[in-house]
């Protein structure tokens, strides 16, 4: 409303949401650690957490937009590249957040989840790249998009580890649990 531009159509809001149910159903089949007690949410870290990666997402889909205005890129062609950017990025947090530390440490993502979620991305790249009901960009936009997405991948990882580092401070009163976002139950 703001650009007089909606970046992605009614169309692209429904292959979001199908695209999204595969790795959100996978989810249930990570590997994690499991607590042997009851645990009760740090709300203080999974909102903060939460909140400073949700608006490094939304800065970095702002930056996109701009960057490819900028370069006079056509806007259905934006369009289609925001969607694949959304997908891509969207599917890669789940890396992020499934832990404290860094998204290379263990435990690693159980065989299920990658899959669902490296094979929606390629799904979602497809339709983006051949235009199956949306405009075509071709393989060199959708690898732009996909290195883009990597660096933010890595900005984002690297905020999230940062953002526990700072919450765990010992001026901050921070949270002495293995994880941060879980305690004992009383």
């Amino acid at each position: 409303v703001v650009f007089d531009f909606y970046p992605i159509t009614p169309l692209m809001i429904i292959l979001l949401a199908l695209l999204n149910d595969i790795p959100i159903l996978a989810i249930a089949y990570d590997n994690t650690r499991v607590h042997q007690l009851p645990v009760r949410w740090n709300m203080r870290e999974l909102l903060t957490v939460s909140s400073v990666l949700g608006v490094a997402g939304v800065v970095s889909s702002f930056v996109l937009f701009f960057i490819l205005q900028e370069r006079g890129v056509d806007e259905e062609v934006i369009r289609t590249l925001l969607f694949l950017k959304l997908i891509i990025a969207g599917h890669s947090t789940l890396y992020i957040t499934r832990a404290e530390g860094w998204f290379w440490q263990r435990p690693w993502p159980a065989p299920l989840l990658f899959w669902a979620t490296f094979g929606t991305e390629i799904l979602g790249t497809l339709v983006a790249v051949y235009g199956l009901m949306i405009t075509p960009v071709g393989w060199e936009y959708a690898l732009g998009i996909w290195g883009y997405a990597l660096v933010w991948f890595l900005i984002n990882d690297a905020i999230k580890v940062g953002t526990y580092r700072w919450l765990h401070s010992e001026g901050n009163n921070g949270a002495t649990t293995a994880n941060p976002s879980l305690t004992a139950a009383s």
